[in-house]
């Protein structure tokens, strides 16, 4: 699985996926960019981008429970850290794909690798 937050500009286009005021504090939002499903969550004014996957078992990831910039897989319980994708916990040893996410003229944007 890949951060792609790691990439260079360059190789990013930005989409826009919401407004601020549709994603408020807490809330998370899913979406199909070209059949993936990614989530995007605000955190405490914070913006993340996962894809919904969990590399345990290839299930949906994203409506697990939230603690600080974690996420608990609602089927077997692996962790994940938000901002990086990064597997925290067992069963999950790989990571998941993170996005890196701005905020322009109050619009959400997450960023998506060029191919």
């Amino acid at each position: 699985m890949y951060n792609y937050r790691m990439l260079e500009a360059a190789r990013l286009e930005y989409v826009t996926v919401a407004s601020v005021a549709e994603l408020e504090d807490g809330q998370r939002k899913l979406l199909d960019i070209d059949g993936e499903i990614i989530a995007v969550f605000n955190i405490a004014g914070g913006y993340f981008a996962i894809a919904d996957v969990c590399s345990h078992d290839d299930g949906p990831v994203a409506e697990g429970e939230v603690e600080g910039t974690q996420i608990e897989c609602p089927r077997h319980g692996a962790r994940f850290d938000l901002q990086t994708g990064k597997a925290l916990t067992l069963p999950a040893v790989v990571d998941i794909p993170s996005y890196p996410v701005r905020v322009l003229d109050g619009q959400i944007q997450i960023g998506l690798p060029v191919e």
